[in-house]
C-alpha cells in the first residue's frame, strides 16, 4: 500500500515477528510515565494482541502500525486509540526506539499516519496527550502542526510528585 509508505519510512500491520521489540518497548519502565502504565505486559498477552489486531479499528476503537525503516528494520510503533468514528477523531500514540529518536522518523511516521487517518478513517482531528516533561513528543508534534491546546495541571504522579499534562490538537482536513 503507498499510501503507507515514503521517503524515511513505512507502516505495515503488526506481525508475529514484532514481538520482541513490541515486548522490549512496551516493557521499558522509563516509558511508562507517558503512557499512564505502572506495569509490564507479557509475550503471551502481547502475542494474544497481535494475533488479534485484524479485528480492525472499527470494532476494536484503535489500530496499531510498525514503523519499518527503508532498511526493512522494526523502529517502533504508531497507534490511533479512543477512536471516535461519530465525531471524526482519534487519539495519536508514538514510541520510536531510542536508538532511533532524533532521525526524522517518528515525523515521518506521523505524516503517513495522518494521511491514512483522513484517507481511511475520515478523521477531522486527531489529538495527544503529552507529558509537559516529554520534550522529545512535544516537540515532535509541534514540528507537524499540531497545536497545544490545553494544560491539565497535575494531571499525572510520578517520581513521587505531580506533572502537568498538555493536549495537542491538529485539524486534518
Amino acid at each position: 500500500m503507498n499510501d503507507l509508505k515514503n521517503e524515511m519510512v513505512s507502516l505495515r500491520a503488526l506481525e508475529s515477528a514484532d514481538i520482541e521489540i513490541l515486548f522490549e518497548l512496551e516493557n521499558d519502565s522509563s516509558l511508562w510515565k507517558h503512557s499512564n502504565r505502572i506495569e509490564p505486559y507479557s509475550k503471551e498477552l502481547l502475542q494474544d494482541y497481535i494475533a488479534n489486531s485484524h479485528r480492525g479499528v472499527l470494532e476494536m476503537k484503535q489500530i496499531k502500525f510498525t514503523v519499518v525503516n527503508l532498511k526493512e528494520d522494526t523502529v517502533g510503533f504508531i497507534d490511533l486509540f479512543d477512536f471516535e468514528p461519530l465525531h471524526h477523531r482519534a487519539e495519536v500514540g508514538i514510541v520510536i526506539h531510542k536508538k532511533q529518536q532524533g532521525s526524522g522518523l517518528g515525523s515521518a511516521a506521523l505524516a503517513l499516519l495522518e494521511k491514512y487517518a483522513q484517507k481511511y478513517l475520515q478523521l477531522h482531528q486527531l489529538y495527544a496527550h503529552i507529558a509537559i516533561e516529554n520534550q522529545i513528543s512535544r516537540v515532535l508534534f509541534e514540528k507537524l502542526g499540531y497545536k497545544c491546546v490545553g494544560t491539565k495541571a497535575d494531571w499525572n504522579y510520578f517520581d513521587g510528585r505531580y506533572h502537568d499534562e498538555l493536549l495537542y490538537q491538529k485539524i486534518i482536513e
